[in-house]
């Protein structure tokens, strides 16, 4: 059973993960079928070397494994659970009041702040 704790590193980790542009990316076209770092590199317009620092990184949070394939190695999501919890939150539909400043000076997400905000910026 997981204890308060653990579902807070397992939000946490899944919170790291999908905060980056990139791993979102990378978590995205996984969940369309498993990949391989230079095919993923390539679909995304990223260097090997990045797509590799990212899928470590999605590695250590948990959230991918991978699969040993001769000389190439396979990546998917490491739980069919977490593959619909994440396609499930791709449906989700996020309320944001476009009427109140960002508290966030350095906010660059696209209309996070609303569209008279960021004509002023």
């Amino acid at each position: 059973m997981l204890t308060i704790a653990t579902r807070v590193d397992v939000m946490n980790r899944l919170g790291r993960a999908m905060a980056d542009h990139t791993r979102s990316r990378i978590l995205l076209d996984l969940l369309d079928q498993p990949g391989y770092p230079a095919v993923l590199a390539e679909t995304l317009g990223l260097t090997r070397t990045n797509v590799s620092n990212h899928l470590a990184c999605l590695r250590g949070c948990g959230i991918v494994v991978a699969v040993p394939e001769g000389r190439r190695t396979r990546y998917e999501i490491a739980d069919p659970h977490l593959a619909r919890a994440l396609q499930q939150l791709m449906t989700a539909v996020l309320a944001v009041d476009d009427g109140v400043a960002c508290v966030d000076d350095a906010c660059d997400v696209p209309l996070c702040c609303g569209p008279a905000e960021q004509a002023s910026r």
